[in-house]
């Protein structure tokens, strides 16, 4: 069984890696980087980690509620 305090630093970790990832978005979108593959897969790994911070929030939320 994951610790509690284990999904939370999970979480944290996974907060930051995706702010990251939204800056890094921006900067490139914002100096006319021009390799839009590049860009798109930047935005599903976002996409990917904000899934997975959904579905540990939500797992987390549900076992503090028992």
């Amino acid at each position: 069984m994951v610790d509690e305090n284990e999904t939370q630093q999970t979480i944290e970790r996974l907060r930051v890696e995706h702010r990251d990832l939204d800056e890094v978005i921006d900067v490139l979108i914002r100096t006319g980087y021009e390799d839009e593959s590049r860009i798109q897969r930047l935005k599903k790994k976002k996409l990917r980690l904000r899934d997975q911070l959904t579905w540990l929030e939500n797992v987390h939320g549900a076992q503090v509620s028992k």
